[in-house]
């Protein structure tokens, strides 16, 4: 099993090889493949040392996977030159997700799509795999029609960048800036760039990419996504309308019994969902489970997960592990 990962050397690849190894990959090659400035470093996996290699290097050496975080403009130029090689490219960038001949998969829900013939699969964004991990179980009960959601994001997710920047901020000191403003002390109402119609892409990204994992376009999706100042884990605060009723304690047993999530949920003991217990877990947590009392059959939830884990690297991993256990590769 030759395994590549594109960008290696960055925040989310640096993630995926550490849960590849928790996760005993069947790896018997590794090729860490970065940019031309980061070719000829070192990375350690597994106590075994490996040079990063160039993009061209990596497609002449035919891995059968390669699991990218590279960027969308570097994905919709290599992945279709590793896929015609014979590699099933699993991209963690935006560029294919919307794409109508690629799969958007979260292994819990629709991996069962899968087929040999899939050589490029799209990994879903961060905010929208833990909002339809949850949604997935309610939807199939009570068919939704319409979600409100708002994120709470962290700096994690913009990237390296962002991080110093929150860093150097709560130190008092200047240095480069990932935003237009200071994010310490603040909340910026600006995940990712603004479209046309006012909403960000990110806000777009949560509207569309839930319809077509669950292959339904019978439900709606409204986001606004915030920035906010945490090292890691993003939040959501969920409305949900469905055509049908609900009872609270059955929502609660639907998604306990749901794999990969879990239910924080017990106002007595101030238990609830947060950033800083979702760290480094691949668990979806959910909690706050109410009903509106607004209007009939809404729900409000509140979502929390570790974006670079099961919102990236780890939900990637898990696609990668779908696609040999099932022989499609």
């Amino acid at each position: 099993m030759k395994l590549a990962i594109v960008g290696a050397t960055g925040m989310v690849g640096e993630v995926m090889l550490k849960v590849l190894a928790e996760r005993n990959f069947p790896i018997t090659e590794l090729i860490p493949v970065a940019s031309e400035r980061s070719v000829g470093k070192t990375i350690t996996y597994n106590n075994k040392d490996y040079k990063v290699v160039g993009l061209e290097t990596a497609v002449s050496m035919r891995p059968d996977i390669a699991l990218f975080s590279a960027g969308g403009s570097t994905s919709l130029e290599w992945a279709p030159k590793f896929a015609d090689a014979g590699t099933t490219v699993v991209d963690n960038s935006s560029a294919w997700r919307m794409d109508e001949t690629k799969k958007l998969v979260v292994p819990e829900i629709n991996a069962s799509q899968l087929t040999k013939e899939d050589k490029i699969i799209a990994n879903p964004n961060c905010s929208t795999i833990q909002l339809v991990m949850c949604l997935a179980p309610l939807h199939q009960k009570y068919k939704m029609k319409r979600v409100v959601v708002s994120t709470y994001q962290s700096v994690s997710g913009t990237g390296v960048k962002a991080v110093r920047q929150l860093e150097n901020e709560i130190a008092g000191i200047e240095g480069e800036m990932a935003y237009p403003y200071p994010i310490g002390k603040n909340a910026l109402p600006h995940c990712d760039v603004f479209e046309a119609n006012g909403y960000t892409k990110e806000e777009m990204k949560l509207a569309r990419e839930p319809q077509k994992i669950l292959d339904d376009r019978t439900f709606s999706v409204s986001a606004t996504a915030v920035r906010i100042p945490t090292a890691g884990g993003h939040s959501e605060s969920v409305n949900v309308e469905f055509e049908n009723d609900f009872n609270l304690d059955e929502v609660r047993s639907l998604l306990s019994q749901t794999p990969g999530v879990t239910v924080q949920d017990n106002t007595d003991t101030n238990t609830y969902p947060m950033p800083i217990y979702a760290h480094d877990k691949d668990d979806v947590f959910v909690g706050r489970i109410r009903r509106d009392e607004t209007q009939p059959n809404t729900l409000n939830m509140w979502i929390v997960a570790d974006n670079l884990r099961k919102g990236a690297a780890t939900n990637t991993v898990q696609i990668a592990e779908y696609l040999i256990e099932n022989k499609l590769i």
